[in-house]
């Protein structure tokens, strides 16, 4: 049943998500004249799209708002863009405390809360690592780096020498640390995009920047945003979600990598070791209202071993969907909280 208009049109899908939280007869409303639109553009290397129900004369400020917002997050937490605030941290001299903007700040704050929670599996001072295996702005690798190499990039690398003054909303740049958001900034655009749709007044709309998404209210035929979650195998079940008041997002070993002498290099790095994941876990999927904790937390999941992974998301009532990879195969693992969203 549609969570929206009580009713919904038969889909021919394995599985079908649905939020718990809704009133299934409530139904929407849209203001006169509205009809579903689409807008998009590109950011971060990567495009953006928004669908949206409102009427035509709104999209050119709907269309630069959204710019505005995304070009803001570039500005001060991209790691490609030299003159960035993120940038222009990272080459500050050791022993100097920076002031952030209030953003910025708002996504350190989150990243050390989770590198914290994880015992730095989640750690965003991963940028010399990333940046030694080839996967950041520096050129692409495809040879591993070599023991002494890990190891000095190691040296700089470590959530606990950032430290944080909240009431001042700085942070320290002990030496050496480089900050890379890339696990996490993608989902704090979409979250940005969410609060700047809500204050123009639209209540319904999706929101997709390189595939993290997230979702609110119906399309114009009463029907909520249905999403396909990935899935890396046509032998597993396909996943259709109602995206009402939820935001999903993934990580996988299978999107950036580079291959040598028959072993597989993933750009899933563990920050306490220094190099990338060679555990079964293949896929990561987190179903969350925020899509910057979707984000991280697909992450940080990628990074445990299968069954610490699963026990995380087990103790802390994370949606979660887990895929190993058995030899040639795959097998699929759900957390409670994913599970419960199931529409049986």
């Amino acid at each position: 049943m549609s969570p929206c208009s009580g009713r919904m049109e038969p889909v021919l899908m394995n599985r079908v998500l649905i939020p718990r939280n809704l009133d299934p007869h409530l139904l929407p409303v849209y203001p006169v004249g509205a009809a579903a639109h689409a807008l998009q553009g590109e950011t971060m290397g990567t495009t953006w799209l928004l669908r949206v129900v409102v009427v035509e004369s709104d999209l050119p400020r709907l269309r630069l708002g959204a710019q505005q917002v995304l070009d803001q997050v570039v500005s001060q937490m991209s790691h490609w863009l030299p003159q960035s605030d993120l940038c222009a941290y990272n080459r500050t001299a050791a022993d100097h405390w920076v002031t952030l903007p209030k953003e910025f700040f708002e996504v350190l704050a989150a990243a050390q809360a989770h590198a914290a929670e994880s015992d730095g599996a989640f750690d965003s001072t991963i940028g010399p690592l990333i940046d030694l295996w080839g996967f950041g702005p520096t050129e692409r690798r495809v040879t591993p780096p070599s023991e002494h190499e890990i190891e000095a990039a190691r040296r700089r690398v470590g959530w606990q020498r950032v430290q944080l003054d909240p009431e001042n909303r700085r942070v320290l740049q002990p030496g050496g640390v480089q900050l890379d958001f890339s696990s996490i900034a993608k989902g704090y655009a979409v979250d940005q995009l969410a609060r700047f749709l809500q204050r123009a007044g639209v209540d319904h709309w999706m929101i997709e920047v390189g595939g993290e998404l997230r979702g609110q209210g119906c399309k114009p035929d009463g029907q909520p945003w249905w999403v396909e979650l990935e899935r890396l195998s046509v032998h597993l079940p396909r996943t259709l979600l109602a995206l009402h008041g939820l935001s999903v997002a993934s990580s996988g070993d299978y999107r950036r990598y580079f291959e040598f002498e028959g072993q597989r290099f993933a750009h899933t790095l563990d920050p306490r070791s220094g190099r990338p994941v060679t555990h079964e876990l293949a896929a990561v999927t987190v179903i969350h209202a925020e899509c910057m904790q979707a984000d991280a937390l697909a992450t940080l999941l990628g990074v445990l071993p299968p069954a610490e992974a699963y026990d995380y998301a087990y103790h802390r009532d994370i949606a979660a969907l887990l895929v190993l990879r058995k030899g040639n195969q795959f097998e699929e693992r759900m957390s409670p909280t994913f599970e419960a969203l199931l529409d049986e």
